[in-house]
């Protein structure tokens, strides 16, 4: 949870400049005048709670980072952390890891917002075969254990572009987040031993994609997956709220025939 001096004003200035937002764009979108929204990042004025809570959502904060606006503004946090073991957690938990049985036999993955696995199917094995023993240990980081020599990344046939895919949404999440753990492991990622972001990726040669496929040899052949990925519309608990459901659907029907009979 990130915390600033000075109040909430400082908080409410970088999530707007976040989202490139002019103060502006802002006062237009939440209904708020300008000179007011320029007291409340000034600290000029104090918001109230209702504000704070009115322009988080207008500025679409995180969760967890809502709840340290409040606290910067001299409130209470309103949002829960349950556990993922706890009792508030155990029906969705248990919904949860019925979508990943219900997607076998394709794998599927349940992370949290650092990319660290919380559950997945028995499907997923076809992704962790041949990982070195040291990148799954818990807490296991996808990435990581996806782009490192030592994991999937010699199973991969398009690792530059797959990596250059998971990089690119990386930085996304990093500057739509605000999350310090996912810069640096963007930073960690992007340099050795995971590869060389001197040499630009480009695309193949052929039919046109519709979007990136992860390509991993299996045996003596290939398995071509897409991506899906999934999170809660409406949550009102920090713990749901950095929770996101990944499934990998066959791209093709030689995969889709593999994974059957896998």
């Amino acid at each position: 949870m990130t915390t600033t001096p000075g109040g909430a004003g400082p908080l409410l200035r970088r999530w707007r400049q976040r989202r490139r937002l002019s103060q502006l764009d802002l006062s237009v979108a939440a209904d708020v005048s300008t000179r007011h929204l320029s007291f409340l990042e000034t600290g000029r004025a104090t918001p109230s709670r209702d504000m704070v809570l009115h322009l988080a959502d207008h500025l679409d904060v995180p969760l967890r980072e809502r709840n340290a606006l409040l606290l910067a503004a001299g409130y209470a946090p309103v949002y829960r952390e349950s556990g993922l073991d706890g009792p508030a957690m155990a029906p969705t938990m248990a919904a949860l890891r019925g979508v990943l049985a219900g997607h076998e036999p394709y794998p599927a993955l349940l992370v949290d917002r650092r990319w660290n696995l919380v559950d997945a199917n028995t499907a997923a094995a076809v992704l962790t075969e041949g990982i070195a023993a040291h990148l799954l240990e818990p807490p296991v980081n996808v990435l990581r254990a996806s782009l490192h020599p030592d994991g999937l990344a010699p199973r991969i046939v398009n690792l530059r572009e797959w990596r250059a895919h998971l990089l690119h949404r990386l930085r996304r999440e990093a500057d739509l987040l605000g999350l310090p753990e996912l810069d640096a492991l963007h930073t960690e990622l992007s340099g050795p031993p995971y590869g060389d972001d001197t040499d630009p990726v480009r695309p193949e040669a052929g039919v046109p994609e519709v979007a990136v496929q992860l390509r991993l040899r299996h045996g003596d052949g290939e398995l071509t997956f897409l991506s899906l990925v999934s999170a809660f519309g409406t949550p009102v608990d920090v713990t749901l709220d950095e929770l996101v459901l990944e499934t990998f659907l066959p791209a093709d029907s030689a995969t889709m025939k593999a994974l059957a009979t896998h």
